[in-house]
């Protein structure tokens, strides 16, 4: 098959779901063409039968915000026709389904049909997609999508209620890791010894957008430290980022967190960790607390939305309410001075996300989707 994706090509799981996705499809001999406004973080600069198509916006005195969707329909439209695409799967739902459906409209004048599947990843639906500025095109996109796919049985059921959309209309499929990149295995003692030493090594990685609750994630940790002398690490980067360290200032913990940026391969980093923490208020999935799962570490979150469906409370991690800090400290301190209880969670995190979560039937379930629309 040949496969137009579109997704946000910056740091997020919905964007490193859709690029490994295609990497994915790309090695069982699809052809692939990536579509958006810059190269996906997580494709390297060459893969084969993998292609980008960089989306360009021309400038217009008039344009104050410059029409992306539009621009991006043209390229979609131009790919599908040079390059002959059978479908294409935009990841979000506004502005990429709209512009796939603008795209299809244009195609059909020429006699072409595409369909488009649609893949809800989270805050397309939760936030965006139901502001009042939104909620109506959001609704009418996900309504003319040929497939809907949500990752998660929460954002599925979120979809439904917020839009109306019929209940068989939603298919879920979760996202994924590859055992072989996420795995214990991948644990390197020269750089365990560099970020922590031989204290516990507490991590979290995300786009630092205010809905991560960054700032519980520091008073957490700074409770912690009044039992256990571990050690934060913070990777990624975002609007909240200052937030998150002007709050480890405060609270007289900012020599124990290191913040490291934007690291596209977080594999190694995981591995190394003891446990992991998120704090969101609103997770659609989690696919951070995921790779940690199958990298053998523990994850400590707030128990909302699809995060259940990752983490079992208890076996593969510990669930305690959004912002309660005291429950989430007490929660790591437990796990970091418990030693089997840390070998236990560990190995069933590993179990679990091989055999739930695993790359190979992921990827079998889109390919089957693919079949059903063409």
């Amino acid at each position: 098959m040949k496969i137009g994706i579109t997704c946000y090509p910056t740091y997020g799981g919905s964007g490193a779901v859709a690029t490994e996705l295609g990497i994915a499809l790309a090695a069982r001999g699809h052809e692939v063409h990536f579509i958006t406004y810059e190269q996906p973080f997580r494709l390297p600069v060459f893969v084969p039968r993998v292609s980008f198509h960089e989306v360009s916006m021309g400038q217009y005195p008039l344009f104050q915000y410059p029409p992306y969707d539009l621009a991006l329909a043209v390229k979609m439209h131009e790919v599908a026709q040079q390059s002959d695409l059978d479908l294409l799967h935009v990841h979000y739902a506004i502005p990429h389904a709209t512009s796939a459906w603008l795209a299809k409209q244009m195609l059909a004048e020429s006699g072409r049909s595409i369909p488009v599947v649609t893949t809800l990843h989270g805050t397309d639906i939760t936030i965006v997609g139901q502001d009042s500025s939104y909620h109506a095109i959001t609704k009418f996109s996900i309504e003319k999508s040929d497939r809907i796919t949500a990752v998660s049985e929460f954002l599925k059921e979120e979809t439904i209620r917020a839009f109306g959309c019929a209940n068989g209309r939603v298919d879920v499929i979760p996202n994924f890791i590859d055992p072989a990149v996420y795995t214990p295995e991948r644990r390197d003692a020269t750089l365990r010894r560099e970020l922590a030493s031989d204290s516990p090594l507490v991590m979290h990685i995300s786009n630092f957008r205010p809905v991560k609750r960054v700032r519980d994630i520091i008073a957490t940790f700074a409770k912690l430290r009044e039992t256990v002398p571990a050690v934060l690490v913070m990777v990624g980067d975002g609007p909240d980022r200052h937030v998150a360290e002007a709050e480890s200032r405060r609270l007289g913990v900012a020599k124990y967190v290191r913040f490291l940026g934007r690291i596209d391969a977080v594999a190694p980093l995981l591995a190394v960790a003891d446990a992991y923490i998120l704090t969101t208020d609103r997770e659609s999935f989690g696919l951070s607390a995921l790779e940690a799962m199958a990298c053998g570490v523990p994850v400590v979150a707030a128990g909302v939305g699809g995060i259940v469906e990752v983490v079992e409370d208890g076996v593969t991690g510990a669930l305690r309410p959004v912002g309660d800090t005291d429950a989430l400290a007490s929660a790591l301190a437990e796990l970091l001075t418990d030693r089997a209880l840390w070998e236990r969670q560990s190995a069933a995190g590993v179990q679990r996300a091989r055999a739930l979560f695993g790359i190979d039937d992921v990827v079998s379930r889109y390919e089957a989707v693919y079949r059903s629309v063409l």
